[in-house]
């Protein structure tokens, strides 16, 4: 699934893009990935103006009509925005067309999910500030540093892998690169949250945002279906230093890397790193 550097990229690539571009209709296809009625949906969204790009957690936000409302997009396993009639890009054409926002001038932007396991919402403005009051902090907020992460870590009972996943907890983080902060940290992804010393906080928080920095300025992280807006895929997988990688060497050790499973979830780690 894509997470917060996936999400982030993709914003980045619309973001020169959209802006100042009405929704003159709104095609339904595929009415499983929304929320409400197809034409709930169509009537609240048609006429609207997309004025920012943006993201909160692994979310694509469009700010409608200069705050109004809000567009939310999670894009699930499979989901991808397409613009097309855009000659600044050129994506492949959508195999799984399941959303078509009409922008006029033969522009439009297609809501694209094979297994249809994303969903995109409408949210006035008053939902939306609702919404995201339940998520937690971004980490690459200039504000979240290492003391609040600790303090949220010594709260909690539960793994800190599982922690790290946890949306209320922190805000786009996913088992990639939740795996990935832990190697840097050189902290067990089972070990409990609230033995995390002050320390191995430091660590976490300083691998958890130059993982999630580097992997957006990389493109993201493709495993499989992830593109951004002109169909390129991320760049980042050859830089993973553990996630995906059971039985190579470790990047500092050489001992094979391991794979466990946890909270129904692999967890990837070097048992001589992190042990």
């Amino acid at each position: 699934m894509p997470e917060l550097p996936e999400a982030e990229a993709l914003v980045r690539s619309l973001r020169p893009l959209l802006p100042g571009y009405a929704f003159d209709r709104v095609q339904v296809l595929r009415p499983d990935v929304l929320r409400v009625p197809a034409r709930e949906f169509r009537q609240a969204v048609s006429g609207r103006r997309v004025t920012e790009v943006g993201r909160r957690a692994k979310n694509i936000v469009l700010t409608l009509d200069s705050g109004a409302a809000h567009l939310v997009v999670n894009l699930g396993m499979t989901g991808a925005l397409v613009p097309l009639g855009f000659p600044e890009v050129e994506p492949p054409r959508p195999t799984h067309p399941a959303l078509r926002f009409f922008l006029g001038s033969g522009r439009s932007l297609v809501y694209d999910d094979v297994r249809r396991f994303g969903c995109v919402e409408f949210l006035t403005a008053a939902e939306w500030a609702d919404r995201t009051r339940r998520l937690g902090p971004e980490p690459l907020s200039a504000g979240y540093g290492w003391q609040s992460l600790h303090q949220g870590l010594q709260a909690s009972r539960t793994p800190v892998r599982n922690w790290l996943l946890d949306q209320r907890k922190i805000a786009g983080v996913g088992n990639i690169y939740a795996s990935e902060a832990c190697f840097r940290a050189r902290v067990h992804p089972q070990r409990r949250a609230d033995r995390i010393t002050e320390e191995e906080a430091k660590r976490l928080h300083r691998g958890l945002r130059q993982v999630l920095r580097s992997a957006i300025r990389h493109g993201g992280t493709t495993l499989r279906d992830y593109r951004d807006a002109s169909g390129e895929p991320g760049r980042n997988r050859s830089r993973l230093r553990v996630y995906g990688r059971e039985g190579l060497p470790c990047w500092r050790c050489k001992t094979p890397v391991q794979r466990i499973v946890f909270g129904n979830r692999s967890a990837f780690l070097c048992p001589s790193c992190q042990c």
